[in-house]
């Protein structure tokens, strides 16, 4: 099976007054095309460093990152940039939309620095509206939806480009049990029906029924659930 991206050996510490704080060690994981994989464990266990990592909204202080078959070591800030714009899309528990802007402007919000075509963004930014089952609502500003119809305009927003890669970061953390499960039928449905592979992080065990692979990360260190 093709990977999307590979960690080898990665490890990630941050500076502080008390000395240097591990918060990844030695953590390898493989994404595979079509992959939907959780990530559970305690706060502070390394998941959202990971998260960033995978992102490359961080770098990480020792190991490798394999992006698409490209060894990203010795990569610089415009290369990575790159990668965030192009193939990586990002859903996280707060929606971060504008509030005032339409559901279409927010999710063509996502074109901004991507060079496409006015009309072409139009088209791309109604097809994912529509697999989220909100092309109905594309004029109605953004203050005026539901949470959960809030986080489906962000999840929207995140694959109009077709990324290669999704990472989500609690995206359920801030619904209620119904809008949860249909948020979560919708990433089933982009990775099923159309092959976006997905990282999550979560701490609702009850979501990994959705889920084909469970890694479980503890005090920096990430293991495969049986």
């Amino acid at each position: 099976m093709s990977s999307v991206i590979e960690l080898h050996h990665v490890g990630k510490h941050f500076p502080t007054p008390g000395g240097r704080a591990e918060v990844l060690r030695d953590v390898s994981l493989q994404v595979g095309a079509n992959d939907f994989i959780a990530i559970t464990g305690p706060s502070g266990a390394g998941k959202s460093t990971l998260l960033n990592l995978c992102a490359f909204l961080d770098r990480p202080s020792a190991g490798r990152i394999v992006f698409d078959g490209q060894r990203m070591d010795g990569a610089n800030e415009s290369e990575f940039c790159a990668i965030r714009k192009h193939h990586i899309g990002m859903v996280f528990q707060k929606y971060c939309l504008l509030p005032h802007r339409s559901v279409l402007e927010n999710v063509l919000f996502r074109f901004r620095y991507v060079a496409h075509d006015r009309g072409d963004a139009v088209r791309r930014s109604r097809e994912a509206l529509a697999t989220m089952g909100l092309d109905a609502l594309a004029d109605r500003p953004v203050r005026l939806l539901s949470g959960g119809e809030m986080q489906r305009v962000a999840i929207a927003r995140a694959v109009a480009v077709a990324p290669k890669l999704l990472v989500a970061d609690e995206p359920t953390g801030n619904l209620d049990a119904q809008s949860a499960t249909t948020a979560m039928e919708c990433f089933k449905r982009l990775n099923t029906e159309l092959g976006l592979s997905i990282l999550m992080v979560t701490h609702n065990e009850s979501l990994l029924r959705y889920c084909s692979r469970h890694f479980n990360c503890h005090a920096g260190a990430l293991s495969e659930a049986a």
